[in-house]
């Protein structure tokens, strides 16, 4: 019986395939959703927006984006990995539901490794420390130095607990020994109109969030979290060319499928998103937005997810750090 079970279903496999391959060839005979897991108008919503339609004009199907906000990005994500996988369901994945929810999540309803397959990083989202005009230090080396004279005297506003500003600022204070106040908001809006205010002298904070205060001197930036410098401040230095050698912390937007898609299918949308992402135009959308395009083959975004799981789940376990 056993055996009579593998022969049939072999052959079921043999007859399927013809049909399958067909499908694969005219993919995609209907529209083609993306998962946003985040509300309308946040920066991963708008790289995520501008990317779909420029599929739109690619394919003879257009591309709708659903937002799906709350719980952390989690019934968002577990909503993509459990839709078939036949590429008519994409979903876009960040530094914050595929990076750190694996490790801060008490019971994550997705597996972040097993249940997508990887299709290409779509932009990093820079961060950088900045901090009130009125904060006694212009360099991180000052910050620094006025840590260990005071230590946990000095606040650092976060956006909100186990997020890639939050975590950031924890990685940062471990790797220095040094010991800070993080104080959390409800999102890096409220947390940057404290530091504006003076309130908190300093905050982790994205590029896309604080550029328009650093522009009107209302805050000013002490250093940035990329490995190298950003086109939009290039006079001010990376913390890995300061205090930290090898540091990196920054927000990232990338898509993922469900984890059975067809590798055919998943080869299609790397090489037109990845070309639309070299496109001058979209380059310059994507740098107004505070954010650098950041193309990848699916092999080299399914490492670089790995290694977010694996740098943040080490901060969330030193830190203490989980979301019920």
């Amino acid at each position: 019986m056993p055996r009579r079970r593998a022969i049939l279903a072999a052959a079921a496999a043999a007859l399927a395939a013809p049909a399958i391959a067909r499908a694969q060839e005219g993919w995609p005979e209907r529209p083609v959703r993306i998962i946003v897991p985040f509300p309308p108008g946040q920066a991963a919503d708008i790289i995520t927006r501008h990317v779909a339609d420029q599929l739109s004009r690619r394919w003879p199907q257009r591309v709708v984006v659903e937002n799906r906000a709350g719980g952390a990005g989690a019934p968002a994500m577990q909503a993509g990995a459990t839709a078939p996988p036949d590429g008519y369901t994409l979903t876009a994945g960040t530094s914050g539901t595929l990076g750190i929810n694996p490790s801060v999540l008490v019971r994550p309803p997705y597996d972040a490794e097993r249940d997508f397959a990887a299709i290409t990083n779509i932009a990093m989202v820079p961060l950088l420390i900045i901090a009130h005009p009125s904060f006694p230090g212009n360099t991180v080396q000052d910050l620094v130095r006025l840590a260990r004279e005071r230590p946990g005297a000095l606040d650092m506003a976060s956006a909100g607990p186990a997020t890639s500003q939050h975590l950031s600022a924890e990685l940062f204070q471990h790797l220095l020994g040094i010991r800070l106040n993080i104080v959390h908001y409800r999102g890096s809006g409220p947390a940057i109109t404290d530091l504006v205010a003076g309130n908190v002298p300093l905050m982790f904070d994205s590029v896309t969030s604080a550029l328009g205060h650093l522009r009107e001197g209302r805050a000013k930036a002490l250093a940035v979290g990329t490995p190298q410098r950003i086109p939009w401040l290039p006079e001010v230095p990376t913390i890995a060319e300061t205090v930290l050698p090898g540091y990196e912390a920054f927000g990232w937007t990338g898509l993922v499928a469900p984890a059975a898609t067809p590798k055919e299918i998943i080869r299609r949308i790397n090489a037109d998103v990845t070309a639309i992402l070299r496109e001058p135009e979209m380059i310059q959308r994507i740098q107004q937005l505070g954010a650098l395009p950041d193309p990848r083959t699916p092999e080299e975004f399914a490492a670089f997810i790995r290694a977010e799981i694996a740098k943040w789940g080490e901060v969330v376990r030193r830190a203490n750090v989980t979301l019920n």
